[in-house]
C-alpha cells in the first residue's frame, strides 16, 4: 500500500536507504528520538527543539518529503507545502536530499528559538534562583540575556540580515522593546522581539537614531548627519514576521528620534 496521492506517493514499507536517508537528515540536524515508522513516514522528536517531524521518500533517489506540526516553524519555513496526506500540520516536497537537508538545518533552528522554547529554557535555569537583591536580579537578567542572544543566532542564522556580517563578536541581540520596558518574560524572551545586528547598527538602533519601517527598510533619525547615515551600509532589508512589525511600532512610537 501507499500513503499519498497518484502524483505524490511515498515508499511504504520504507527501503533500507529510505530508511537511512531519513535517519542521517533527521540525526544531523537535532531530531534524533526516533519514534516509529507509520505509513511509510518515519516519525522524529529532539530532546532540545520543540515539535516533531516525520520524513518519507518516493524512491532510493527521491522526490523527499517532510512534515512538520509546529506551526510557527511552518509558517517561517519559507516553503509552500504541498497538498497531499500526511501527518502534522503541512507536508514539503524536496527533489534532492541537499534541499531537505538545508530545510531540517533551518526547522531546528526555528524550532529552540520560536516562543515559548527560549521562555521555558529560562523558567528552568533561574526558577530556584534569589532575586532579592540588585545583584541577584542582575544574575537573572544576565542569564535571559545570553538565552535571548543564543536564540537570535538561531533564529536569524548567525547574520546580521542588514549587513551579512557573521563574525560572533560584531554581532548584538538587539531587544525591540527594552528588557526594562517589557510587561512580562514572555516578552523580553520572544525572538520577535529582538533583532540581530552588527555592532554598529545596533548602537545606532538602541540609542533611537535608527528604526525600522513595516517592510524592513531603514529609517534614520534627522539627529543623524549626512556623512553616517552613508557609513550605516546595509545591503538589504530586514525580512520581518508580522510580530517583528508589532514590536516596531513600539520601537518607532517610543525610541525612534524621527
Amino acid at each position: 500500500m501507499q500513503y499519498g496521492m497518484t502524483s505524490r506517493t511515498i515508499e511504504t514499507p520504507q527501503s533500507f536507504i529510505i530508511k537511512q536517508e531519513c535517519q542521517k537528515a533527521a540525526f544531523d540536524n537535532g531530531f534524533r528520538r526516533e519514534m516509529g515508522i507509520e505509513g511509510g513516514w518515519a516519525h522524529f522528536q529532539s530532546t532540545t527543539a520543540s515539535g516533531n517531524a516525520w520524513l518519507a521518500g518516493s524512491s532510493d533517489h527521491g522526490p523527499w518529503y517532510l512534515a512538520l506540526d509546529h506551526n510557527g516553524v511552518v509558517t517561517e519555513l519559507g516553503k509552500e507545502p504541498v497538498d497531499m496526506p500526511g501527518p502534522g500540520l503541512a507536508r514539503f516536497a524536496f527533489d534532492r536530499l541537499g534541499p531537505l537537508y538545508a530545510a531540517m538545518e533551518r526547522v531546528y533552528q526555528l524550532a529552540v528559538s520560536l516562543p515559548d522554547v527560549p521562555l521555558d529554557e529560562f523558567r528552568k535555569r533561574t526558577g530556584k534562583l534569589p532575586q532579592t537583591t540588585e545583584t541577584e536580579r542582575l544574575t537573572v537578567q544576565r542569564i535571559g540575556q545570553d538565552i535571548f542572544r543564543s536564540s537570535l543566532m538561531d533564529y536569524w542564522q548567525g547574520r546580521c540580515p542588514l549587513t551579512g556580517i557573521t563574525e560572533p563578536e560584531l554581532l548584538r541581540a538587539s531587544h525591540i522593546v527594552p528588557w526594562k520596558n517589557c510587561e512580562s518574560d514572555a516578552e523580553r524572551l520572544n525572538v520577535y522581539n529582538g533583532l540581530l545586528l552588527s555592532a554598529l547598527w545596533d548602537a545606532a538602533f538602541d540609542k533611537g537614531l535608527v528604526s525600522f519601517s513595516d517592510d524592513g527598510r531603514p529609517l534614520f533619525s534627522v539627529v543623524l548627519g549626512k556623512a553616517t547615515r552613508e557609513e550605516l551600509h546595509w545591503n538589504a532589508p530586514l525580512s520581518l514576521a508580522a510580530q517583528h512589525r508589532q514590536q516596531l511600532t513600539w520601537h518607532r512610537n517610543n525610541k525612534f528620534q524621527a
